[in-house]
């Protein structure tokens, strides 16, 4: 008899803890998704208040009264005149310019440093590794002064040579740091099997390492690519000339006059200066994170 009521019970008992499972997968769904559209909302709204604010007129922008969230007549006058203006354009220029140069420089510099600090082991590598990373984590406020005074030294000051030469102590450490993890992540029978074949460390570097540490390659340039591009701090500090700004500071020296905003003119800089980094994260996203991973689990 109790074997039966036992027999008989044991379903219903089934059947509840899954309906309790189910239940739950479902609140964590619900909870996931709501806190995906507030995030998305929250993430979203100042690109897309930009956008709007760019296809607006002058006296659009200065009407108080209308919801800022409106076009009433949207125009793309803002959008003609900026790539129309030789000064913009040369701002641009400016930011492919030293981005191309420190991007080249900085993953020479950290592919090398990276071969040779997670594959030639030698005494203090390691102790070296390390502080090539904590070098990436002094805050930028405080090199700047430093850094002001060597480039003023060398003559570099208001010269887009300047910013060449000093971005790559930003991201040099960074690049280095994540190379090393993913370097380190190779097994180590494809080195002695290449030693074994009488190849010597750079050709194990350019025909082994390189190829199967692509993504991590693709993680560091796109991080090189980023700071470079997107970097404001140091510009401000050391470019006053406009012919020699990039397009982060250039846009906001040149569009703001004393306490007249060309706020039409902003937006539409501000997005187009966002532009280039928005594509290259678009088409190689999955690369990224790969590389950031693989960087973040070995070492």
């Amino acid at each position: 008899m109790s074997t039966a009521t036992t027999a008989a019970a044991t379903p219903a008992a089934m059947y509840g803890k899954a309906g309790s499972l189910r239940r739950e997968r479902r609140w964590a769904l619900v909870t996931a998704y709501v806190s995906l559209v507030i995030a998305a909302i929250v993430m979203l709204a100042p690109p897309v208040y930009m956008l709007l604010t760019s296809l607006k007129t002058s006296a659009e922008v200065a009407n108080l009264a209308g919801n800022p969230w409106l076009v009433r007549d949207p125009t793309l006058e803002n959008y003609r005149a900026l790539l129309t203006n030789p000064m913009f354009m040369g701002f641009f220029w400016n930011s492919i310019k030293v981005t191309v140069l420190v991007v080249a420089i900085s993953m020479v510099i950290s592919v090398l440093a990276a071969f040779a600090l997670g594959r030639m082991r030698f005494w203090g590598s390691q102790f070296l590794a390390t502080g090539v990373f904590l070098t990436y984590l002094v805050p930028d406020t405080l090199l700047f002064i430093p850094l002001y005074q060597i480039v003023g030294s060398l003559g570099l000051l208001n010269s887009t040579w300047g910013l060449v030469l000093i971005y790559p102590t930003l991201t040099v450490p960074f690049c280095t740091w994540i190379m090393i993890g993913y370097f380190a992540s190779i097994p180590k029978e494809l080195d002695e099997a290449a030693l074994i074949d009488g190849a010597n460390w750079m050709q194990m570097l350019f025909r082994i390492f390189i190829p199967v540490a692509l993504p991590g390659i693709i993680a560091a340039t796109i991080f090189a690519f980023t700071v470079s591009w997107a970097a404001f701090v140091y510009p401000t500090a050391f470019i006053t000339t406009p012919s020699e700004m990039p397009i982060t500071i250039g846009v906001v020296s040149q569009l703001i006059r004393g306490d007249t905003f060309a706020w039409g003119q902003l937006m539409a800089g501000a997005l187009l200066a966002a532009l280039p980094p928005v594509v290259v994260y678009a088409f190689l996203m999955d690369y990224y994170i790969a590389g950031l991973t693989a960087g973040a689990t070995k070492g």
